[in-house]
């Protein structure tokens, strides 16, 4: 996007406290937005009418301010728009509270909304407040299992560039024994297939591997499964980018998140790239393989 436009890109981020947003704020900055945290709502309309440089700008919010709530947020979103300063985007930072009661626990901070009290009332208190800006968010960014390079890669994937006019997609594999994941907006079920699993030579490796991918494939239902997987998101993108949705995420589950849906995931990220869609892939299971908190 040319940061210099009539109509600035403007993101307010969101979310608990602990979940990243001055991280998600610092690599904003190095994408070329103008940054402030803990902006009080009230002021967002003169910054936006001050005459200086139309850089887009990335402003945290979140309930520490005294003008803070849900209806307050959307009512802000909604004036922007209508002003036509700017072209509003909500960015979300999601984290379930045992890790985000896991992390101030590591820090040692006091929460926010919970200065006397345990952190567990705080963060209770604070996802009461923002829930209903949870369901609004434009982007939903869950960064639980994220260390700060996947959470800065999450949001360089959504807000880099800037082209509003595409639709990016993030493709993604899960583990059912871990749950759903808790940002996406479709979800494959891949467990009919057949499982590497049990085949010793290949339990080891993941879908990314050609010999793991290969085995899957000799699977008869697997070929129709995918080209209707992979024929839906085609069809279905357009529609999404003419109801103007900017980003759009996609989930394969499986028993263990090692094989079959990393490997589904692999093949649409590769048949979504071929048609030209802006397309980023995570394996959520593999990623924490990778950290060390679960074996192989």
């Amino acid at each position: 996007m040319d940061i210099e436009t009539d109509a600035r890109r403007l993101v307010l981020v969101t979310g608990p406290s602990g979940a990243g947003r001055s991280s998600a704020l610092r690599v904003l900055e190095d994408l070329g937005f103008e940054a402030i945290d803990n902006m009080p709502l009230r002021l967002i309309r003169a910054l936006l009418e001050d005459p200086g440089p139309r850089k887009p700008m990335a402003l945290g919010i979140d309930p520490r301010n005294r003008d803070f709530s849900a209806t307050a947020v959307t009512d802000a979103l909604g004036q922007i728009a209508a002003i036509g300063h700017a072209v509003p985007e909500l960015l979300y930072l999601d984290c379930t509270t045992d890790q985000l009661l896991r992390r101030f626990s590591e820090t040692r901070r006091k929460h926010p909304l919970a200065a006397g009290e345990r952190p567990e009332a705080g963060i209770a208190r604070e996802l009461e407040i923002l829930n209903p800006l949870r369901t609004r968010a434009d982007v939903l960014i869950d960064t639980t299992d994220l260390n700060v390079h996947q959470l800065r890669t999450e949001v360089e994937h959504w807000f880099s560039g800037g082209d509003t006019g595409r639709l990016s997609v993030s493709v993604e594999s899960f583990s059912y024994k871990r749950g759903l994941p808790r940002s996406v907006d479709m979800v494959f079920d891949c467990r009919f297939l057949r499982n590497p699993y049990w085949q010793p030579s290949l339990r080891s490796g993941n879908g990314q591997d050609k010999a793991v991918a290969d085995y899957i494939a000799q699977d008869p239902r697997c070929g129709p499964f995918q080209n209707k997987v992979h024929d839906l998101a085609l069809w279905l993108l357009p529609a999404y980018l003419d109801e103007g949705k900017s980003h759009l995420s996609i989930a394969f589950g499986c028993t263990g998140g090692q094989h079959r849906s990393v490997a589904m995931a692999e093949a649409l990220a590769a048949r979504l790239r071929t048609a030209d869609w802006q397309v980023s892939v995570r394996h959520r299971e593999l990623d924490r393989r990778k950290k060390g908190e679960i074996k192989a």
